[in-house]
């Protein structure tokens, strides 16, 4: 008898994601089960149990995916995981706490399609405002835009000192430079928006974060990004389905909306879970890998479409 394809899914919360658990299952994974509030510190235990049991055999087909809603968390509990593995008892691994790493490598992935595509540039170099940046989805949006050479700044509604903070545990994790700023008023939010040529909204859904009348003081902009579905729009006059669209207010600036990106980020994760299902040899995918992912799936749509 052929052995089961088994994901063991740990996460800090108190009950597992049913989109994690449809998506385990529609890559192929015929035996998902869920471990709740799990901290760093039962990783280890949890991992060991799932690699000896099986042999070197079987560790071909498991896979361990942490979850959870924290994106520091999980990084720290992917690596506890990788640490606590060792030849031939090494299994696949994969982090997405919330859909935060796929979401955000969505995003950005979109974002630098349409900066391509509209404007001849990439992110390098670029100013890139992360509003509900303190949240998992903009902390790991924010990474991944320093990585690709952005001078990316944080904001958080709270106010200037919770955004510098977030900046500063964020850029102590992953190795990267960020700078946190106010979002809390009319004025500050009108000043971090003025020097943007990208923002991207990630704050909570139903929470217009960017208004008409503050939209028009970003005269740089030339990408807006949201991942709000519900209904205002997160930044006013990106409609959900709008895929680098013109933005009505701001001059040259196109729009990404929330359906596009999720259209990005199920292929994105999707991927990432068949790739782990079909691995001859353990992987370990995280936000860079999600990133990658979703500009190759990018470029296919890119060469798919007819010649202008």
């Amino acid at each position: 008898m052929e052995r089961p394809y088994i994901l063991h899914l740990f996460t800090p919360g108190h009950q597992a994601s049913p989109f994690d658990v449809n998506m385990a299952a529609d890559a192929g994974y015929q035996i998902i089960t869920p471990y709740t509030d799990v901290g760093v510190d039962g990783v280890t235990a949890l991992t060991q149990d799932a690699i000896f049991s099986r042999g070197p055999k079987g560790v071909a087909r498991t896979a361990i995916f942490i979850g959870g809603r924290d994106a520091l968390l999980a990084a720290d509990m992917l690596e506890r995981a990788k640490r606590a593995m060792f030849k031939p008892f090494v299994v696949s691994l994969m982090a997405d706490p919330s859909g935060a790493y796929t979401t955000a490598a969505a995003m950005l992935a979109c974002v630098e399609g349409a900066l391509r595509r509209h404007h001849g540039l990439g992110l390098s170099g670029l100013d890139v405002l992360v509003l509900g940046g303190t949240g998992p989805v903009g902390r790991i949006a924010a990474v991944l835009a320093a990585q690709a050479g952005a001078r990316v700044r944080i904001a958080s509604h709270s106010g200037l000192e919770t955004a510098q903070k977030a900046a500063r545990d964020t850029a102590a994790h992953f190795g990267v430079s960020l700078q946190g700023v106010s979002g809390a008023d009319r004025a500050a939010l009108r000043d971090a928006l003025a020097p943007a040529a990208v923002v991207l909204a990630c704050a909570a859904a139903g929470v217009q974060v960017v208004s008409p009348e503050n939209l028009a003081f970003a005269k740089g902009l030339k990408v807006a990004a949201d991942v709000n579905a519900v209904p205002p729009e997160g930044i006013a006059g990106v409609g959900v389905m709008d895929d680098a669209k013109p933005l009505a207010g701001v001059v040259g600036a196109v729009g990404i909306g929330a359906l596009a990106v999720g259209n990005v980020k199920y292929q994105t994760q999707h991927r990432l879970l068949v790739s782990m299902h079909q691995a001859e040899k353990a992987v370990v995918l995280s936000f860079p890998e999600a990133f990658a992912a979703a500009r190759e799936f990018l470029a296919e749509q890119d060469a798919a479409r007819p010649a202008a």
